[in-house]
């Protein structure tokens, strides 16, 4: 009898986990407690770190726990606190327990880490993200001695346990019943000890020829997993069977998908609710109250639920502007949920991002399916890159390990490797137990594995010549299971994708909600954007090869056993030949494409610059020399392409797999052509046209060469919103003040017939007037006067001291930001403040991270901090914009705007900077209990009568005017008065 779970593990099950594998999951605890796994439990040491920071450069060692196990038993344990550097930060101390007295007398790093290697001696060693604490270990002197073995447990967990949730040690140890995590290495240690055996005995629940694949593929490289699946492969019966992923696959899938849903556009009569219904399921006892233990009545809310409703039923679009607080996402979950159970038919909502598609499928819509009578079927769909390819990951497992195709940064080769093969590794077993499912949660490494390994795109699936097509791929399982549900959550760039490709990726929809439509048109400009890269070119050359290397080689000695081998060999041969003239012409024309630099006036980044191709530019001698090698490459290119077609048809009679992974592997030729053919010509009047340069010679070939269309909205007007019913355009930042039109032109529903849409604009339900105070610096310099940066430190030191930290200040340029960190930080030291920087090659995610766990801190930052990033209560009190966000002048899209519009700058580059102030406003409220200040250091705002546009269009009606030597003093009464 198996004992009962905890709650906590049945919450960390992925939903839709088959049954079998969940009471695998289930049975682990008391599994683990009467079985021995000799060897590998016994002389390994687990071992766990504290650090002042996450920082290997500027952060120091506080403490080292380790245990050397028996079995399940603890037979020896090192403990130290390390002497670091620094003092221990507050935020550190009050995660810790550590405090700077129980370092004072502590070893010194070297010592400590002495005594460690004495303790493991040279015994394999176990930990939870190992490369953090390794990394750490061997930056001290002597610590490359404590083992030559490490095992990220992390990593392995993700590999033995790939349907759980969380693979974070605290959530697994919690589940399983193991010792608790307390941010104190002991403790964490003890842990780890607990969950060792439940990941060995998860990676014997995966099936025993999988492991024997895993123990014996690509063994020249030396990877730490590889004795753990050798032994427990040897464990038990051998299977003699090699395995088989489609096997377990057509085990898995069994239960074929309901019927597709039928297209909307073909049913004669379709019923949508009406406005009394929808208020309904707003009312006390009502559908959404069944969906939250406290139901808060907003008015707003019921308002643009009304709205989609009524769009629904008259067949008409929407752009609705939502303040935050307003609770968008049900509003319209609600009344398109009963559109589509009442006509049975799909609905479709595209987000920003895969962040909020995941959050609407895993929390709004499994609410509202639990809430309505009868429930609600879902799908989230996502591109070709987030689902396994599964026929590319068996080639990845007996292929060359595409090594070339990633930055290594420093690192050895067997250690990208191991990356690679660990990434194999954890997208097998959870192919294994996952009859549904992406590869977004998997923690693949993907800076270090190259997505065309485990992926497949529109133009290289092979569809009916795959082995896994229909039923046991992951991808069309999702598609076809997506034409049979209710709602369809995707992202802007896969629906726009689709639109792209005539509608042949995603169901036939014909009523979508676009949430965080703000962003809906630059992601149509970048999806539709033709692009040529040095980089990509060369990458996809190396991996086609030759008659040495690559695709062709491979492809050569699978033919040589082939009856007609004699032809097919000489063809490949030839197309070789072919190919390698292609890759000459083409690295040759990207040299060229260097030399515009020549040309360039400067616009980009710190090694690059960007290059309006207007007619200046075509007039020339540098772009005549890029039009002659564009010749010479396209017509080696068109030779090659002509060629490998032949070799692939003299295949396809005898292998027509082999002809299939020719045309996998050469379709970027195809690709490369007809994006040179277009650009050289740049004739296009559709189309701007611009360069990316290398400002180094040593950068030659990262070149890359764009083509983007102008007027995107003219686009969905054009192609997309006549073939739909329906279509509601959300988010808190589309107008302008009042005014919509700079949004509905971006996407076309302003070239609708009259009527055919309607604006509506919904206060949010936040007391902005109240919570939000919005400060206008009117005496700095303007951002041009060489006093500007100066002048913004000194305000910026007086705005971080008087809100006691806890600020995000928001730059454009890179340059700026930088220059005023330098002056700044040891300012704000000097009183007791942090600020971090998002410096060039930091990562993001870490700094969001560290800015919501260390309460104080500031932060400067760029632009992808200005949206999508919440920081509720005390850790944001204040978001400072030094400059408005204007585009930059030198902007290809904006000159050829210039060009072709009068007034260009006021139809386009004014609204586009309102909205982004608008976005980053909105970091600061994100709750009805939160408080903050927006400080607006852009003197332009009070001298400028656009600025009225700015203030005008924020939420908040609290605006005060100062000097900025004011600004310190009115912003200690704020906070005073807001504490």
């Amino acid at each position: 009898m198996t004992e009962t779970p905890s709650r906590t593990l049945e919450e960390l099950l992925l939903p839709g986990t088959p049954e079998a594998v969940r009471a695998r999951y289930l049975s682990l605890s008391e599994r683990a407690r009467a079985t021995d796994l000799g060897p590998l439990e016994e002389d390994v040491v687990v071992l766990d770190t504290e650090t002042t920071g996450l920082s290997f450069k500027d952060c120091s060692l506080i403490e080292i726990s380790a245990a050397r196990l028996s079995g399940r038993e603890v037979v020896e344990r090192f403990e130290t606190f390390v002497h670091p550097e620094g003092p221990v930060p507050p935020e550190i101390q009050q995660l810790t327990g550590i405090s700077n007295a129980d370092v004072t007398d502590a070893p010194s790093a070297r010592e400590a880490v002495a005594a460690l290697a004495e303790f493991t001696g040279g015994a394999p060693v176990l930990a939870h993200n190992a490369t953090f604490d390794r990394t750490f270990i061997e930056g001290v002197s002597g610590g490359a001695n404590v083992s030559d073995t490490w095992i990220d447990t992390l990593a392995l967990s993700r590999i033995a346990l790939p349907r759980l949730s969380s693979h974070r040690l605290a959530d697994m140890a919690e589940a399983f019943g193991c010792a608790s995590v307390t941010h104190r290495a002991g403790d964490d240690v003890d842990a780890l000890c607990g969950m060792w055996r439940i990941l060995l005995l998860g990676l014997l629940d995966l099936p025993q020829s999988l492991l024997s694949l895993l123990a014996g593929t690509h063994e020249e490289v030396r990877w730490p997993f590889r004795p753990v699946f050798s032994y427990l492969a040897s464990l038990g019966d051998p299977d003699p069977r090699p395995f088989s992923l489609k096997q377990h696959r057509q085990e898995l899938v069994r239960e074929g998908p309901a019927s597709p849903r039928a297209d909307a556009q073909d049913l004669a009569h379709l019923s949508a609710p009406s406005a009394a219904e929808v208020e309904d399921g707003f009312s006390e006892g009502g559908v959404v109250s069944r969906m939250y233990e406290r139901l808060e009545s907003r008015p707003e809310q019921v308002s643009m639920a009304c709205e989609v409703a009524e769009a629904l039923a008259t067949s008409t679009h929407r752009a609705i502007e939502a303040g935050t607080g307003v609770g968008k996402s049900i509003a319209y979950l609600l009344p398109e949920a009963l559109f589509a159970r009442r006509n049975n038919v799909t609905v479709g909502v595209a987000t920003k991002t895969n962040a909020l598609t995941d959050q609407l499928v895993s929390h709004e819509l499994p609410a509202l399916a639990a809430a309505l009578p009868g429930g609600l079927t879902f799908v989230s769909l996502k591109g070709y890159d987030h689902y396994p390819c599964l026929y590319r990951l068996d080639r990845a497992a007996v292929e060359d390990l595409p090594l070339s195709l990633v930055t290594h940064d420093g690192r050895s080769e067997n250690a990208v490797a191991t990356d690679q093969l660990t990434a194999i590794a954890v997208t097998y077993a959870f192919a294994c137990q996952s009859p549904e499912g992406d590869l977004d949660a998997l923690g693949i490494r993907w800076r270090y594995v190259p997505r065309s390994m485990l992926t497949t795109t529109p133009g290289e699936c092979l569809h009916a010549r795959c082995p896994y097509f229909p039923h046991e791929c992951l991808l069309h399982g999702a598609r076809r299971r997506a034409a049979c549900a209710d709602v369809v959550v995707t992202n802007h760039s896969l629906l726009l994708r689709n639109v792209a490709a005539g509608g042949k990726i995603l169901p036939p929809v014909r009523n979508w909600v676009i949430d965080e439509a703000h962003g809906f048109e630059a992601e149509a400009r970048r999806q539709w954007a033709v692009e040529v890269s040095g980089e990509e070119a060369r990458g996809a050359f190396e991996l086609l090869g030759g008659t040495k290397s690559g695709v062709i080689r491979t492809l050569m000695a699978s033919a040589a056993g082939l009856e007609g081998s004699t032809l097919v060999t000489g063809l490949l041969a030839k197309a070789s030949a072919c190919v390698s003239r292609a890759s000459v012409t083409a690295a040759d024309f990207f040299v060229c494409v260097h030399e515009l630099g020549s040309v360039a006036k400067g616009g980009g980044g710190y090694d690059t610059q960007t290059l309006w191709i207007g007619d200046e530019v075509r007039a020339s001698p540098a772009w005549a020399k890029v039009v002659e090698a564009g010749g010479r490459a396209t017509d080696a290119l068109d030779e090659a392409v002509r060629q490998l077609a032949s070799a692939a048809s003299a295949l396809s009679s005898e292998a027509p797999q082999l002809a299939a992974d020719l045309g996998d592997s050469t379709r970027f030729l195809s690709d490369l052509l007809a994006s040179l053919r277009l650009i050289c010509a740049a004739d296009d009047p559709s189309y701007v046209f611009s360069a990316q340069l290398a400002r180094s010679k040593r950068r030659i070939g990262s070149e890359r060469l764009v083509a983007e269309k102008i007027d995107v909205g003219a686009d969905l007007a054009k192609r997309w919103l006549p073939e739909m019913q329906s279509v509601v355009f959300t988010s808190a930042t589309i107008a302008v003040g009042d005014d919509f039109s700079h949004f509905d032109h971006a996407v076309g529903l302003s070239a609708l017939p009259a009527g055919a849409h309607r604006d509506v604009r919904l206060d949010s339900s936040f007391d902005y007037d109240a919570h939000m105070s919005v400060v206008v610096a009117r005496d700095l310099p303007a951002p041009s006067d060489r006093a500007y940066l100066g002048a913004l430190e000194d305000l910026l030191f007086d705005v971080h001291r008087a809100m006691g930290g806890s600020v995000l200040t928001l730059f454009t340029n890179r340059r700026d930001m930088e220059r005023v960190y330098e002056g700044l930080r040891p300012r704000l030291a000097a009183v007791g403040l942090d600020v971090a920087c998002q410096s060039k090659g930091s990562s993001a995610r870490r700094l969001r991270q560290r800015f919501v766990a260390e309460k104080s801190l500031s932060l400067l930052a760029l632009k992808s901090f200005w949206e999508g990033f919440d920081a509720t209560g005390d850790t944001l009190r204040c978001v400072v914009i030094p400059k408005l966000p204007f585009a930059s002048p030198n902007d290809p899209l904006v000159r050829e705007r210039d060009l072709r519009e009068e007034r260009a700058w006021w139809k386009y580059s004014l609204p586009e900077a309102v909205i982004s102030v608008k976005q980053a406003a909105g970091r600061l409220i994100r709750s009805a209990s939160d408080t903050g200040v927006l400080v607006l250091a852009d003197s332009r705002v009070s001298s400028k009568g656009y600025g009225r546009l700015f203030v005008g269009s924020l939420p908040s009606r609290s605006v005060t005017k100062l000097e900025s030597d004011n600004m310190g003093r009115y912003l200690e009464l704020w906070r005073s008065s807001h504490e």
